[in-house]
């Protein structure tokens, strides 16, 4: 048996940080695999002849399985304790990388995909839960600063590794990426992390919410992720939606007449929680999907190669190891709500700016862009994640953590789907807007066909084959620039999602000052 107090009375006040180190390593295990696939998501369309809303569910069902077992967290801590949990949550991590470096099609990599998110689920909750109880409460944003550095650098160096390796060999080497850091992680637990702390009889773990959210979770992102090809009103899509919608309501009645919920819905009373989850949700749809959407952007329309399109995120990754401490301490000292709602609406403006993004936009332009949004999520980050649980009593800690997490997470999941399908839309919409422009009365067009065709007899191409080539590169450019204005129209979603969470942050703030004088008062 190791408890907490052992371990410091064996490392002393080092073993808060030789913890933080370790949750960090198992965190960044798990967080590279979150987003490392976008730079592999047009590579693996082409070997597997899928579209590009059938490909997103290589990141949203990683997403959903993720969401539905953060859940899980308090369970594990009070029965297996944390290092049992998570040396098993980072051995089925694992087993699901090694799944998806040999996947022969899709449904084996969708399949490894969410084992991969079953268990990092657990990894995130479990981390925030350890520092908690390591570090006291006027220091826990620092200790979210730090833990922070591993978490939000890991997306951003994944991406540019995964290039790499999908230019030197293919895209399975990328799920390999997560093995080592894995390892790592397992032999760290089980030196530093404490065991159970509790005695006695194990509790059972209520499965049937699990089950219960798991349908919900996937009718309605199957329902949506095939809405736009079958259609919205089809019999399959509106059954698909009625489930979720019944297995919705059924979730919320159980967890509240369950004797062991899986949720405590009683958590949502303390308004700073309930209005903190309402801001992590949008900060998970915002965040998950515009890192889905730039890689994507950067190679379908500007051509960069995967190792260029993962070094775009690379000078944000450097900027977050010097804002991520500062802003953790400064969350230890000033109002949350300041804070996150400053990182939110810079987060809204990065949007903004990459919403005019085209085919001429320079690398270093983009860079600057995802570093200007990175600069505000270092600020949100730490704030968030220490305001949501400092509002809850100490036995409530551990469920708050998964839920925060969870409805994050579960932004995420509805984030990259619905940009998935926006942007799918909008440039079916722009393209059909295009096309109808071009008939013979429309000048520029025949101009264009004109001079192309012109060109291609220059080239030598035999007359009965220049006006098709030349129709074919006016088609190749209006699909360019469709899709380039359905990417904008993305970011531009992205920028009023975040803006629109102003309004909770706001709610966020109130609270927490009217519970500052209630303490002030009782003091």
């Amino acid at each position: 048996m190791s408890s907490i107090d052992d371990l410091f009375a064996q490392y002393g006040p080092a073993y808060r940080w030789l913890s933080t180190g370790t949750v960090m390593v198992a965190a960044v295990a798990v967080v590279l695999s979150t987003t490392i696939v976008n730079v592999a998501i047009p590579d693996v369309m082409g070997t597997f002849g899928i579209s590009q809303v059938q490909a997103q569910w290589i990141s949203t069902g990683f997403l959903a399985a993720m969401t539905a077992t953060m859940l899980l967290t308090d369970w594990a801590d009070k029965n297996f304790g944390l290092r049992a949990s998570m040396t098993a949550a980072l051995a089925v991590f694992m087993c699901g990388s090694i799944l998806g470096g040999i996947a022969p099609n899709e449904n084996v990599l969708t399949i490894a995909r969410v084992i991969q998110g079953a268990a990092a689920g657990l990894v995130q909750p479990l981390a925030m839960v350890l520092l908690f109880q390591v570090f006291p409460r006027d220091r826990r944003g620092a200790a979210m600063g730090i833990y922070g550095i591993g978490v939000v650098l890991a997306p951003a160096l994944g991406p540019w590794i995964g290039g790499i390796l999908i230019d030197s060999f293919n895209w399975h080497y990328v799920f390999f990426l997560g093995v080592p850091f894995a390892i790592i992680g397992i032999i760290l637990s089980n030196l530093f992390l404490p065991t159970r702390a509790r005695t006695g009889p194990r509790g059972r773990f209520d499965w049937t919410g699990m089950a219960i959210l798991c349908v919900f979770l996937a009718m309605l992102l199957n329902g949506l992720t095939n809405a736009e090809r079958e259609g919205w009103t089809s019999d399959s899509i509106l059954l698909q939606f009625a489930i979720a919608t019944a297995s919705a309501c059924l979730f919320v009645w159980w967890e509240r007449h369950s004797r062991k919920p899986m949720l405590d819905l009683e958590l949502f009373a303390h308004l700073p929680f309930a209005a903190a989850s309402l801001v992590a949700f949008v900060l998970g749809a915002g965040l998950y999907g515009s890192t889905y959407l730039v890689p994507l952007f950067v190679q379908t329309i500007q051509g960069f190669p995967p190792t260029e399109a993962g070094l775009l995120l690379m000078p944000s990754g450097a900027i977050l190891v010097l804002i991520f401490p500062i802003a953790g301490r400064l969350s230890d000292r000033l109002p949350a709500g300041l804070l996150i709602g400053g990182g939110m609406f810079v987060f809204a403006w990065s949007a903004y700016l990459t919403s005019a993004a085209d085919v001429d936009t320079t690398f270093w332009t983009f860079a600057w862009w995802t570093v200007l949004s990175r600069i505000g999520l270092g600020f949100v980050f730490p704030s968030l994640t220490a305001a949501s649980v400092r509002v809850l009593p100490q036995e409530l800690v551990g469920q708050g953590s998964g839920a925060v997490n969870f409805v994050r997470q579960l932004g995420g999941a509805f984030g990259v789907n619905l940009l998935a399908i926006l942007v799918e839309r909008r440039e079916t919409f722009h393209a059909g807007a295009f096309t109808a422009t071009q008939t013979d009365a429309n000048s520029t067009t025949m101009d264009l066909l004109a001079k192309v065709a012109g060109m291609m007899k220059i080239a030598g191409l035999p007359d009965f084959q220049q006006v098709p080539a030349a129709t074919l590169y006016l088609g190749r450019s209006i699909s360019i620039q469709a899709q380039t204005l359905a990417f904008q129209d993305g970011f531009l979603v992205v920028m009023a999602v975040f803006l629109i969470a102003l309004v909770p942050t706001w709610m966020l703030h109130r609270a927490q000052k009217n519970i500052g004088k209630q303490i002030a008062k009782s003091s």
